[in-house]
């Protein structure tokens, strides 16, 4: 029976010390599977959750295991994303971008901060045109990726979309600047209840925009 107890804690503390020197790690979902019903099923939300986006965080650990390196942060691997391989940058983006995903989206009705609203007048010329913006780079991102609404270097508002998992912060996109909003346009996100109908799935999300989250993320871009 000793001999039974003692092979049980060291598979525990094998554990306990692979869960520690992990890198990064998922954070909780902020909300029920199912709160986000009907715009985004519960099914999907588990899956996505529990399997993709678990799915990148593991495999960014290992890849990261592999190549020796310990990247203080996700901004910090995007800031040098050319020194890393296709799993790190890959897996990296899944991570940071379905985090960001959870965050902006919720089951309370929000309203745009002031300072945000004002923004969005002065550079899209009011909310109307940021949702047609933001929904037409979503739709129009061929095959999978992410549409954006970033805050650039220049301290503007603006729309756009990269390809894979990639996101505006990583130094060899397009067109860089900081994260304040993003939609998942993988399939993944949407499949099971809206099937190829990816622009049902979109304006169902526009729905569900955290704007007090999305407002936070703006005024602190500043």
């Amino acid at each position: 029976m000793m001999k039974i107890v003692n092979t049980f804690l060291v598979i525990l503390l094998a554990l306990v010390y692979h869960q520690a020197e992990a890198q990064f790690q998922q954070a909780p979902l902020p909300y029920a599977y199912d709160a986000l019903e009907p715009y985004i099923d519960a099914r999907t939300m588990e899956i996505h959750y529990s399997k993709h986006h678990a799915g990148y965080v593991a495999k960014l650990n290992k890849a990261l295991e592999k190549s020796g390196k310990s990247p203080a942060s996700l901004e910090a691997i995007f800031k040098d994303i050319t020194a890393y391989d296709a799993a790190v940058r890959n897996n990296a983006g899944g991570h940071y971008n379905h985090t960001l995903f959870w965050s902006v989206l919720t089951p309370s009705r929000t309203k745009p901060s002031k300072a945000l609203r004002a923004a969005v007048e002065r550079d899209f010329g009011g909310m109307d045109k940021l949702r047609e913006a933001f929904l037409g780079a979503a739709s129009g991102r061929f095959g999978s990726g992410w549409a954006w609404v970033i805050v650039t270097p220049e301290k503007t508002l603006a729309v756009t979309s990269t390809p894979n998992q990639d996101n505006p912060l990583m130094q060899d996109v397009r067109e860089r600047g900081t994260p304040v909003l993003g939609a998942d346009v993988w399939e993944h996100a949407y499949y099971l209840n809206y099937q190829n109908k990816r622009g049902d799935y979109l304006e169902a999300l526009w729905n569900i925009i955290n704007w007090d989250e999305v407002s936070r993320r703006y005024e602190e871009s500043l």
